[in-house]
């Protein structure tokens, strides 16, 4: 049988420069993750304690030349920064490993590049690649100077050919952000209009967030028996996924995937990414997602509060959930822990959601006349009919009613002081 061709991964050397300001082994692991999501093969990790970075060439000078004799030692392709790097800086560190650089930001764009599949997952990310490249084409005048042409004129003639270059790049890279933005704009009107027919039609709507690869996608599988791409590595969700479900009091509700975080998250990719985001800031419940089995979860939800407060959604319903507790037994006091994997803990999930919303309906007992039964679906919308009996006066139903609708079916109480209480 013949075997598929397997490409080998481009062997990689990680660079950090250790500040103090963070915690140095952690955002290693998170970069290696992030290149391996790339299909890079980490060979080295090159650190050096500074109290800042260089502002020229990031690291210092020695530490670049013995950096330069390993990565020529060790077959390297590609260095890979732990820090968003200035046009300069990537300009000067590239002369001297004498190999292509690239910094934590730039990686995660090509990995969302790379994942995204929709039109607007695609524009997003292209925005924000624009946007990062923006200020970083007049540290890299030099190369663009040569990309210029320059003519036999003499230093004068060449600078004057790169400022031309320059300054068209600038104004192309500034038109296709205006043309991104205004397509962006446009879906977005067509989102929110989608969320005002949602609140139109009472349905409480429950946002998944989190740190990416905490199982999210999968939390959503398992509740909502949807097939939603779920796999084992960074980014696998860009685009956010709204599926149906059921609550156990008959509550129906929609469950929406987003895009993770990571410590850092670019601010452009934020911005870029803030409309698709923004589906848990209008979310009536914020389900904040964490991964049990990681010894940084509480470090995952403080970045997914911190991007959720970026966005406006910080007052929001909240709810802290740790999932795949089939790995490690957990307990925490502020939280609950389930597993997709399993199904351990989502009926207490599902419990949890039906308190949090009891608020929102209210037990009815209603005969409706025949020539009134266009109201049943408006019942169904924001609630759930259980049980419906035809009688000679009309229908006899019991059910959960959304109360921002009990108005319609007022007249039609069997017991008018109904709805009053919360539901049972």
């Amino acid at each position: 049988m013949e075997q598929l061709e397997q490409h080998p991964l481009t062997r990689a050397a990680l660079f950090a420069a250790d500040c103090g300001d963070r915690d140095l082994e952690r955002s290693l692991a998170e970069l290696r993750a992030l290149a391996q999501s790339a299909e890079m093969e980490v060979v080295l990790e090159i650190t050096q304690r500074r109290d800042a970075p260089d502002t020229g060439s990031y690291l210092g000078e020695g530490r670049l030349a013995e950096a330069q004799a390993l990565c020529a030692e060790n077959e390297i392709a590609v260095c890979v920064f732990d820090d968003e790097l200035t046009g300069t800086q990537i300009k000067n560190l590239e002369d001297a490993l004498g190999l292509p650089v690239v910094d934590r930001t730039l990686l995660i764009l090509d990995i969302f590049a790379a994942r995204a599949t929709t039109n607007e997952g695609k524009l997003q990310t292209e925005l924000a690649a624009l946007q990062y490249r923006l200020p970083r084409l007049a540290g890299l005048r030099e190369g663009l100077s040569r990309q210029g042409g320059g003519g036999t004129g003499g230093t004068g003639a060449r600078r004057g050919a790169g400022e031309s270059k320059l300054e068209y790049d600038r104004r192309h890279l500034r038109r296709r952000i205006e043309l991104i933005r205004d397509k962006l704009a446009a879906i977005e009107q067509r989102r929110a209009q989608t969320r005002r027919s949602r609140q139109h039609n009472a349905v409480p709507v429950i946002a998944l967030v989190g740190y990416t690869n905490v199982g999210k996608s999968s939390l959503l599988n398992a509740l909502c028996g949807a097939q939603v791409k779920a796999q084992d590595q960074l980014f696998a969700t860009l685009d956010p996924t709204a599926r149906k479900a059921v609550l156990p009091s008959g509550q129906q509700v929609i469950f929406v995937d987003t895009v993770g975080f990571v410590s850092r998250l670019p601010h452009n990719l934020v911005e870029a990414f803030k409309s698709t985001l923004e589906e848990a800031r209008f979310a009536d419940i914020v389900l904040r997602v964490a991964d049990a089995s990681d010894p940084m979860r509480e470090e995952q939800l403080r970045v997914t509060a911190e991007v959720l407060s970026e966005i406006g959604a910080a007052d929001n319903e909240t709810a802290v959930i740790y999932n795949k507790c089939d790995r490690i037994h957990l307990s925490v006091y502020d939280g609950l822990c389930v597993s997709a994997k399993t199904g351990e803990g989502l009926d207490r999930l599902l419990a949890l959601l039906d308190e949090k919303l009891a608020a929102r309906v209210a037990q009815v007992e209603l005969l409706l006349p025949y020539d009134k039964l266009s109201l049943l679906g408006a019942l169904r919308q924001g609630g759930s009919v259980q049980r419906e009996s035809y009688e000679p006066d009309g229908v006899y139903i019991t059910a959960l009613a959304d109360r921002r609708s009990l108005h319609l079916f007022a007249p039609y109480l069997l017991y008018p002081g109904a709805g009053n209480g919360p539901a049972e």
